[in-house]
């Protein structure tokens, strides 16, 4: 403001802001209410009820720049506000002063005589006469530009917060783009299905995979697994997880070997987070598919044939990326005709409404009520998880299921 940078002549006695305020100490000292008033740390104004201003401190004259004789009698306090501040005075903070008597810490932004704007904060209350009429507004006005600062820089904080939240989530789902197969493959002479679902709406990026493919003439791997957590970091380890197991499965045909190797890769990459992981080798002979299999701290699959009850296969193992010394066994399994084997991650049996979990019991009968197929099953069993959810699920979710092929005359 023009005042504040101007030296005034020495017979003026304007006062500083500065000043203002050692004056309003010395006026504690000697108890001079009128300084008191006038020096005080912030501005008081007292108006008519229509809003013209009757009274005004030397505070708020210094912080505004105007002379006394501007304002008394002659302008309302409406007058001296931003223009969206005077919208605000007319449909906000007269009728609530009317309504309440009294108005605290609006936030407004006043006018100065140079055109500038001063944020403010303003309490006010309408003092009436016996009778209830109104008699006058006392105003109070705090000076708010370094708490408008922070805001300020509050809200760019935030918005930065935002946008690299943003970017963190898009480099996630493009992360996760690359850990789903975008269809399975065509495996001859097995049946195979495979669902995946994130949870919630899908903007939060989580953990769960699967992959199939091939080492060699008969020869598959389908794995499947769960990294803990959530988030750019999750993605990023289950990236490795990933493609650690397709590079290691290629030179060691032993799933349990193949993922203590998997086991000392995570404890060397340094990372907090651990896994689970089912894997599978499938090998065909004899038109017959038999499966090797080790779980690093995984469900067991289920296991449902043509007729019978489902039931699981296999021992979970301990946790891969938690310990040296990695505890998995391998256990094998002839498919029979009409066999299935599902494999899922703990976003199903694991699933909540309210307090209820969706449990393997519940898995095991709508496996048992749509055992045709593995595509059959898997829809199934999605769409039956998402209607106990209410159609989101609270963590992601992975199936994979697949079966023999019916024998054909002469194998095969």
């Amino acid at each position: 403001m023009a005042d504040r940078t101007e030296t005034p002549p020495d017979d003026v006695t304007e006062p500083s802001q500065d000043s203002a305020l050692d004056d309003f100490y010395r006026a504690l000292l000697d108890d001079d209410p009128q300084k008191l008033y006038d020096r005080a740390p912030c501005g008081y104004l007292s108006t008519t009820p229509d809003g013209t201003v009757v009274k005004v401190n030397d505070t708020f004259l210094t912080w505004t720049g105007f002379e006394r004789s501007e304002l008394v009698g002659h302008r309302s306090f409406s007058s001296l506000l931003s223009p969206g501040g005077r919208i605000y005075h007319d449909t906000h903070y007269a009728p609530m002063l009317r309504m309440r008597d009294q108005v605290r810490e609006i936030a407004l932004d006043v006018v100065a005589s140079d055109g500038s704007r001063l944020p403010v904060l303003v309490n006010a209350a309408l003092e009436r006469d016996d009778d209830g009429q109104p008699q006058v507004i006392r105003v109070v006005v705090f000076d708010a530009t370094e708490r408008r600062a922070y805001e300020r820089e509050l809200l760019r904080a935030k918005q930065r917060a935002e946008e690299s939240e943003t970017r963190a989530r898009s480099l996630a789902r493009t992360l996760q783009q690359t850990l789903i197969p975008p269809s399975h493959p065509e495996v001859p002479g097995l049946e195979l299905a495979a669902v995946y679902r994130p949870a919630g709406d899908g903007a939060e990026v989580g953990g769960d995979f699967y992959d199939v493919f091939q080492i060699g003439h008969d020869d598959w791997v389908v794995t499947l697994g769960d990294v803990c957590g959530k988030g750019v970091d999750a993605a990023v380890l289950t990236s490795l997880v990933r493609h650690t197991l397709r590079a290691l499965t290629v030179r060691m045909p032993g799933p349990a070997e193949a993922l203590s190797a998997l086991n000392d890769t995570l404890l060397r990459h340094g990372s907090e987070r651990f896994c689970t992981v089912a894997l599978l080798r499938l090998r065909r002979h004899d038109g017959r598919w038999r499966i090797t299999q080790a779980l690093g701290g995984h469900p067991p699959p289920v296991v449902v044939g043509q007729d019978g009850p489902a039931g699981t296969w296999g021992s979970p193992g301990t946790l891969v990326g938690v310990v040296p010394d990695l505890a998995v066994v391998e256990e094998e399994l002839t498919l029979a005709p009409g066999q299935r084997v599902l494999l899922y991650t703990d976003g199903v049996t694991e699933g909540r409404r309210d307090d209820a979990f969706y449990g393997e019991q519940r898995m095991r009968e709508v496996v048992e009520r749509h055992r045709a197929t593995p595509e059959e099953i898997t829809e199934a069993l999605l769409g039956d998880l998402l209607a106990f959810q209410g159609g989101l699920p609270r963590d992601d979710v992975a199936v994979v299921c697949f079966g023999a092929e019916p024998e054909h005359p002469g194998g095969g």
